[in-house]
């Protein structure tokens, strides 16, 4: 199944490298007397990807198009978006949507540029980019055929707000191709900033006209959209497949003398014609006995612009999809409408998150053993929406992949929601015995297609939850942000232990205990250690890994110390700062070895030479380290390889990396107040001998 607008296409968006200072450019060019070109998004050749002759193709500024261009003429409307022959219907009808509501609209296109004062040929944009505002600049050349508009233009043919928006949008994915099919919901996130949920038509809430309503209310944007596979009359309907549609306004009223509701939809097609021909069209005669004062309040116009009327269930019969974008309540449009106190607007929690392939890359419920190691957010309600009779909370969680690129555009992802309320005390984070004892209270995934983003709307009563993001298949990489909306204030946390030091585990203690054979091999070690060392009877990092590799001869598997291992081994027992081991100094210094020694072979019980970097942080909780999911990650992007396995040497450098720095801040530290302070100058001596 292809995205909307192109078959067999989809979006790829290619993060900008940095922001350029529009300011700062257009400056520069105003002092340069030079019209702008943007290193960053250059002009190539686009007829070979539309089978256009290539002597009437041209990249051209609009002062060479239009003799009086301008940036806005008569101010905005969703009619200025008129759709060229790029298949984007899905961002038009989001530009469409955007220009319903103009606080929204100015933010993501600044009114202060044009085309004569201080006119440099640059413009700038503004797009929500994965949690953050980022100022997009471009320069003002525009693809051309035959001296006209390519792809996006105004109904109005010396107006180019819309033209450059466009252009702004395909930097950002990186070329004008990648905006070949698409969702609306990825580029009306992108205008707003705002949590998108999608509705399969098939398989509808019976309360969606309400939900969406609701929407309307809260300023939300929607459209709809039409995927089907079967055969499609678009004659008959007027209507298109594989196409999208503004949901611009709906209305809900009874007849005069009669109980029946009539609900309506009004939708507009980006192409800016071919409308829908079926009940409540333009002139079709349900409006004949319709009194003209609801004409009036519904702004009935009678005209092939693109825009029409039909029925709710009529909507939900021929459309596929129904993308509804809610607005963050930081957004200003949201401030403005509702005040800061409203009931209408929404509670929004946010937390930033990474999939490490070996550590926090679990995979889905099916990968049980590892689907522990997945991130975990406890969200905790305290109370129930207003008028709701169940006493329950609605809530949207929406989980989406941060910077996508090509290699996340396959990424599958999921989340999982767990009702902590019936546990009095559960581990945290949740562990495996937990999983294989609780049944998720919902689990969602990605639609049939695998979108950027993934929202599901949930009603529950109030309480503690923990919701579970994660990708369908283990150790599969990326970023992601995660966001909770609920109609009351929730609180969103990482379920997570605290960084601290705890005692061995007793299985440890025992395995360490002196043996016949420990013995031994303590006996040669101190006889090796005196060989080694010198008259001062110390030992420097070259003469640890001699001894060290000696010892390691006897064991299975080929162990062998590096030298940046023997080095921060000498550093995290050197407390004169010698650089050398003194005998006693060595022999507490092996007593940790042997503990990391065999809390290794515990999970290298085949005697492979590696551990799973999802056994890394139970392997470090048994020798008495306890670290949060961020720090497990940094240490599998530093220590684990490409099929997410840490190697012995590796394990052991982990430890020592652990042991040293929380010794450095527990010596700071004496008043236990767990906050430090060091100067740059001890802060870079402690870390650099460490």
């Amino acid at each position: 199944m292809s995205n909307i607008g192109k078959r067999g296409s989809s979006v790829r968006q290619r993060p900008a490298e940095y922001v350029q200072n529009f300011e700062v450019l257009r400056n520069k060019c105003l002092e340069d007397k030079i019209l702008f070109r943007d290193p960053e998004f250059q002009t190539y050749d686009l007829t070979e990807y539309y089978d256009l002759q290539k002597n009437r193709f041209e990249w051209r500024r609009p002062k060479e198009i239009s003799k009086n261009p301008e940036f806005f003429v008569e101010g905005v409307s969703r009619f200025d978006v008129k759709q060229g022959i790029l298949g984007d219907c899905w961002l038009l009808a989001s530009i469409a949507n955007l220009t319903l509501n103009n606080k929204l609209f100015y933010k993501v296109v600044p009114y202060e540029q044009g085309f004569y004062i201080k006119y440099a040929g640059i413009f700038h944009f503004r797009f929500w980019q994965y949690g953050r505002w980022v100022d997009v600049v471009i320069d003002d050349r525009l693809p051309t055929y035959d001296g006209k508009l390519l792809f996006l233009h105004s109904a109005n043919e010396n107006e180019f707000w819309s033209a450059l928006l466009e252009k702004a949008y395909a930097k950002i994915h990186g070329s004008y191709e990648a905006l070949n099919g698409g969702f609306t919901m990825v580029a009306m996130g992108d205008f707003t900033g705002g949590v998108s949920e999608i509705y399969e038509l098939n398989d509808v809430p019976p309360d969606l006209f309400t939900i969406m309503l609701n929407s309307i209310q809260r300023q939300s944007l929607m459209s709809g959209s039409i995927i089907t596979s079967k055969m499609f009359d678009s004659k008959k309907s007027g209507l298109f497949n594989n196409h999208a549609y503004s949901i611009t306004k709906l209305s809900c009223f009874s007849m005069k003398n009669t109980t029946r509701i009539i609900r309506l939809i009004r939708l507009r097609n980006p192409w800016g014609k071919c409308e829908w021909n079926g009940p409540w069209s333009d002139k079709s005669n349900e409006w004949l006995s319709m009194p003209q004062k609801i004409k009036e309040s519904l702004g009935l116009v009678i005209d092939d612009d693109g825009e029409f009327w039909m029925s709710f269930d009529d909507f939900i019969k021929y459309f596929s999809i129904l993308e509804i974008c809610n607005l963050a309540p930081d957004d200003d449009l949201a401030t403005e409408q509702y005040g800061t106190d409203s009931k209408r607007k929404w509670d929004l929690s946010m937390f930033e998150g990474e999939w490490v392939r070996g550590a926090t890359a679990g995979g889905c419920d099916v990968f049980q053993e590892s689907f522990s190691s997945n991130p975990q957010y406890n969200i905790t309600l305290e109370d129930p929406d207003d008028n709701d009779n169940k006493n329950m909370c609605t809530v949207l969680i929406s989980l989406m992949k941060k910077n996508v690129h090509r290699s996340m555009d396959s990424l599958s992802i999921r989340f999982f929601l767990f009702d902590l309320n019936k546990s009095k005390s559960v581990p945290k984070p949740l562990d495996t015995n937990f999983f294989h004892n609780n049944t998720a209270l919902y689990k969602f995934h990605s639609f049939k297609f695998r979108q950027r983003e993934i929202c599901k709307r949930l009603k529950v009563p109030p309480g503690k939850y923990c919701i579970v993001p994660c990708t369908s298949n283990q150790n599969e990489q990326g970023e992601f942000l995660l966001r909770v909306f609920s109609e009351k204030k929730n609180n969103l946390e990482e379920f997570d232990n605290e960084v601290g030091m705890c005692p061995i585990d007793d299985k440890i203690e025992k395995l360490t205990l002196k043996t016949k054979k420990s013995e031994d091999l303590n006996e040669k070690l101190n006889k090796y250690f005196f060989k080694v060392a010198g008259k001062d009877k110390e030992v420097d990092w070259m003469d640890l890994k001699h001894i060290l590799n000696f010892a390691m001869k006897q064991e299975p598997g080929n162990i062998r110390f590096s030298n940046d291992v023997c080095r921060c081994l000498i550093a995290m027992m050197d407390w004169d700062k010698s650089g050398k081991l003194g005998f006693k100094e060595f022999q507490r210094l092996w007593l940790y070895i042997t503990q990391w020694k065999v809390v290794f072979k515990t999970y290298d019980n085949k005697n492979k030479g590696y551990i799973k970097g999802f056994e890394l942080r139970p392997a470090l909780n048994l020798v008495g380290y306890f670290i949060k999911t961020r720090t497990i990650n940094t240490m599998c992007h530093r220590y684990s390889n490409k099929k997410g396995y840490i190697e012995f040497d590796d394990f052991i450098m982990c430890a020592i990396k652990l042991k040293t720095t929380i010794d450095i801040f527990k010596e700071r530290d004496t008043d236990n107040k767990n906050v430090v302070s060091f100067t740059l100058e001890e802060w870079v001596e402690k870390s650099f001998y460490s």
